[in-house]
């Protein structure tokens, strides 16, 4: 689990919020997925609301990066069907947004630590 954490390199809140828009391929580079699954999520989850122009090209603001993040946890960490992820969603989003945030608050601790720990040990 650990190692698919480390997988997704969303840029930190202070930055992610300083644009508007990301376009679909920057959003999936993030997450090391595909476009199309990108948009396949976008129509099974309701949640997620990306901006499109009249060639139909997506822009996720960062509230849909945000909203993407807890959709990959619910699927790929936590293993849950979409079905499942739905389901999870609809009752308890805000328990998993809060969640996410402890996981992610305790990756960056410990990344710390273990920086730290390489450092001490020169």
């Amino acid at each position: 689990m650990d190692a698919e954490v480390d997988l997704i390199s969303i840029p930190p809140d202070e930055e992610l919020y300083k644009k508007q828009y990301y376009s679909i391929s920057i959003v999936a580079k993030w997450f090391r997925v595909n476009n199309s699954l990108l948009r396949f999520w976008e129509n099974e989850f309701k949640i997620l609301k990306p901006k499109k122009n009249k060639k139909g090209d997506r822009f996720f603001r960062p509230e849909d990066v945000k909203n993407l993040q807890i959709i990959y946890y619910l699927l790929r960490q936590k293993k849950l069907t979409i079905s499942g992820a739905i389901k999870h969603l609809k009752a308890h989003k805000e328990n998993t947004e809060v969640n996410l945030q402890i996981i992610h608050s305790l990756n960056n601790f410990k990344s710390f630590l273990l920086e730290l720990k390489t450092n001490t040990e020169k």
